[in-house]
């Protein structure tokens, strides 16, 4: 059973390196229809596993100078989901010092560990996810002055016990509609198809907006879109990511807003509270394979 079970993970490995995408939804005149009753959509941007502590080619450093300076939109805040205490990110000096920066140019700081690894929250016990989450809100409280409400549980993945440890330190969980796909490390990190991602998982996104399942917040639709900053790869290719993001918009069909992405902090908070997950039992859709994966209907 365990060899069965590896040979099965290693296959999925392998399509995911071969970069078998599948080709957008062709949009239907029903879903046209239906789109002229929805408010345009704003990119919600958000960052996890960092911050990078390297002195090098910092690649949350560059991400961040790319949010704040690029051709699209000067400004652009996002969410960074912090490891507050892994070695190689918020717990170093370097990651620190740019996790206030996030908060000082009006990123919002969101917890995802407070562990020396990425580990998942399920896999803690009682006292050391009580542990976990009582020092990842202090680390960000201290930068920040208020704790975190946000949390991104590593790998997507959370259970009843979970989710209620999260509610009790006062976390709401936001999950994705679209990832990037930039956050694997195969002997290279790397997104070789990353246009044809996106554009699948967008048009994956309209059909939901068609039917009116995403809210809308101060006259647009939030979709929120996850990369990951500790990655050199990321943020390499920032400027170009938010380019194809606006690509793919405009090719499945969805209007954007006439700022597409969030520059303002207050607005930013707003839409990402009315994209959290309410409880636990509620029915979640996240990008590509996960939900089948962690099985979301048994959370």
């Amino acid at each position: 059973m365990k060899r069965g079970f590896k040979v099965f993970f290693l296959s999925l490995l392998a399509i995911g390196l071969a970069g078998c995408i599948a080709a957008p939804i062709e949009m239907t005149a029903q879903t046209e229809q239906r789109l002229r009753a929805q408010a345009p959509i704003r990119f919600l941007l958000t960052f996890d596993d960092g911050p990078s502590a390297s002195s090098l080619y910092n690649p949350t450093q560059r991400v961040l100078d790319d949010l704040l300076v690029n051709p699209l939109q000067p400004a652009i805040k996002a969410v960074f989901f912090v490891q507050t205490r892994a070695p190689r990110a918020g717990g170093s000096e370097i990651g620190r010092e740019l996790m206030a920066r996030e908060h000082a140019e009006g990123h919002l700081l969101g917890f995802h560990t407070a562990t020396p690894w990425h580990t998942n929250h399920r896999s803690l016990d009682p006292q050391e996810l009580e542990a976990s989450l009582s020092n990842g809100s202090a680390d960000i409280a201290l930068i920040s002055g208020v704790p975190p409400v946000l949390v991104r549980p590593p790998f997507w993945n959370y259970d009843k016990r979970t989710f209620a440890a999260y509610r009790r330190h006062g976390l709401h969980v936001l999950l994705t509609d679209l990832s990037a796909n930039d956050g694997k490390v195969w002997g290279f990190t790397a997104s070789p198809r990353r246009r044809a991602n996106m554009l699948r998982q967008l048009s994956e996104v309209r059909e939901r907006i068609a039917l009116g399942q995403l809210p809308t917040v101060d006259g647009a639709i939030p979709v929120v879109v996850t990369f990951h900053d500790l990655n050199r790869y990321t943020a390499r290719h920032t400027q170009e990511y938010l380019q194809i993001l606006l690509d793919s918009a405009k090719a499945t069909g969805l209007a954007t807003a006439p700022k597409p992405f969030y520059d303002d902090t207050a607005a930013l908070r707003r839409a990402v509270m009315t994209r959290t997950v309410e409880n636990s039992e509620q029915p979640v859709r996240l990008p590509g394979i996960w939900n089948w994966w962690w099985d979301s209907n048994s959370h």
